[in-house]
């Protein structure tokens, strides 16, 4: 399964563009989801730009992660640094421009992926929409995604 065998995954970062609304949901759902099955991966999340640099999350990710019972309160935007792709095993995007973004700049045998590869019910392809600009069902969406995509990913570390 691509480049990086997963038994011995240590590390897994998502990114998407300014790292305040679906990377840090992604992020808090996955280190739940992992830590809930005793799977022992460090997961952090950064952005492709920079201009939210320390911001802490939207107000309506955040929102949306603690009416489903999980804590974003202590997460800071980032930007993701090349130099990282040596630490992570895995880094997992939300959308095809942040897959060329990173692809890009990527050294060989980098394993990228769009984050909902990892789910089976999602066609082939399948992104993460950016809920930025829309309501608070757009959040409910993207985390739905992301906890589908969680448990399929956790699923798949198991198995391997």
């Amino acid at each position: 399964m691509g480049v990086r065998e997963y038994w011995f995954m240590k590390h897994v970062c998502l990114v998407c563009m300014g790292n305040i609304c679906r990377s840090p949901m992604a992020e808090v759902v996955l280190r739940s989801v992992l830590a809930a099955r005793g799977l022992d991966v460090v997961v952090d999340s950064a952005g492709t730009g920079g201009w939210h640099a320390g911001d802490p999350m939207d107000e309506r990710a955040l929102a949306t992660l603690a009416a489903h019972g999980y804590d974003g309160s202590a997460h800071r935007a980032r930007q993701f640094d090349p130099s990282w792709f040596a630490e992570r095993d895995l880094i997992l995007v939300m959308d095809e421009d942040n897959l060329r973004a990173l692809r890009r700049i990527a050294p060989p045998g980098a394993d990228i992926r769009l984050l909902r590869s990892f789910d089976p019910a999602a066609p082939e392809g399948a992104e993460v929409p950016d809920p930025y600009y829309d309501g608070r069902q757009e959040f409910e969406e993207v985390l739905a995604m992301v906890e589908a995509a969680a448990e399929g990913l956790a699923k798949h570390l198991e198995d391997h």
